[in-house]
């Protein structure tokens, strides 16, 4: 029986034996002839030489074009219009007659108290002539002298009640559709055409009353519209005495050159107002951010290894990121193979900016 158990024993060695090269429990000195440990492979990336630059610290924000100066016309008196003198479209000039409403009553009673005014002259003048030789009273002088002075009244009133008979451009403008033609009754709740200035344009938005402290008259900003890529510069010229209890927003507003007239009044633009201009700003791009629990980090390479660094982040802009605190320049940062990346490891560069 022992034999038995001493001659399996034996078999149970010898066939471990010769299943050990299959089992590679060890290292071949072929595939590592130095007897070190295998090379670390690298990982490919692409880096980043951080550089500062001129920084915008800007506010986007949308508003709306504005007419220079804007009005509906309207008469002051009913009448029928008897002349327009404007095309729809056309070009206006400051004190162009527009519309003629019929004025034939006024004038015939105007003429009237123009022929009394040199009676009443006359009177006055004979009267007081007596007076001055005490052959009439004083009351009698003080009637006609209210005579003449109430005629002189008259006479104002019509001419004044004449002019609102025409209605004239009280600007520079365009003249838009009109709703009228000639020979219509008109009243004063008719509307007649409007008449738009719009060189220059005149921008209005609104801002959270946050940056209240930072807008002051003068201040450039820039927007575009939506039907043409060019970028506008304006000025800011009023602000708001007040916020806004509602929408806790400052309204402003700023003036452009509109002398190319493709800014029209309604129109939508986004206005970009710099706040502020920050002229060595520390500047990567936005993808190189790692964000934690801990807080942002970002990789450089040191001495071809993958080095974690911990930063401060300040202004974001559309692409890029201002770093306050933890990089340097000069520092080359990995912005490529960051879900692969850890602390220590071999790069590869495979492109550096």
């Amino acid at each position: 029986m022992k034999k038995k158990i001493l001659t399996g024993a034996v078999v149970a060695v010898v066939i471990f034996l010769l299943a050990l090269p299959k089992l590679g429990l060890f290292g071949s000195k072929e595939a590592n002839p130095a007897g070190g440990q295998a090379k670390q492979p690298k990982l490919p990336v692409e880096g980043h030489i951080v550089k500062t630059a001129q920084l915008d610290n800007k506010l986007v924000i949308t508003g709306s074009i504005l007419a220079n100066e804007s009005l509906e016309l309207q008469s002051e008196v009913s009448g029928k219009i008897t002349g327009i003198y404007f095309k729809e479209g056309s070009r206006v000039k400051r004190g162009d007659l527009l519309i003629q409403i019929n004025d034939e009553e006024i004038r015939a009673q105007l003429d009237k108290q123009k022929h009394n005014i040199k009676l009443n002259e006359d009177n006055e003048f004979r009267q007081r002539k007596l007076l001055e030789k005490d052959a009439i009273s004083q009351e009698e002088y003080d009637n006609a002298l209210n005579r003449l002075n109430t005629t002189v009244s008259d006479i104002r009133l019509l001419e004044a009640q004449l002019e609102k008979t025409r209605i004239i451009a009280p600007f520079d403008g365009t003249i838009g559709l009109r709703y009228v033609s000639p020979g219509a009754y008109i009243s004063p709740s008719s509307a007649i055409a409007t008449l738009f200035n719009i060189n220059p344009a005149k921008l209005e938005f609104a801002v959270p009353a946050r940056y209240s402290t930072q807008l002051t008259q003068g201040k450039k900003v820039y927007f575009t519209i939506e039907s043409n890529p060019k970028r506008w510069q304006g000025e800011v010229y009023a602000i708001e005495p007040q916020i806004d209890p509602n929408t806790r927003a400052l309204k402003i507003r700023a003036v452009a050159d509109n002398s190319e007239g493709l800014l029209l009044p309604g129109q939508f633009v986004r206005v970009e107002l710099i706040l502020e201009t920050i002229t060595n700003a520390v500047l990567i791009p936005t993808q190189a951010i790692i964000q934690e629990m801990e807080g942002p980090k970002v990789f450089i390479s040191r001495n071809g290894k993958a080095e974690r660094i911990d930063v401060t982040t300040g202004i974001r802009t559309d692409r890029e990121l201002e770093i306050l605190s933890g990089l340097n320049t000069g520092d080359t940062l990995i912005t490529t193979g960051l879900l692969q990346i850890r602390q220590g490891i071999q790069l590869e560069f495979l492109k550096v900016n």
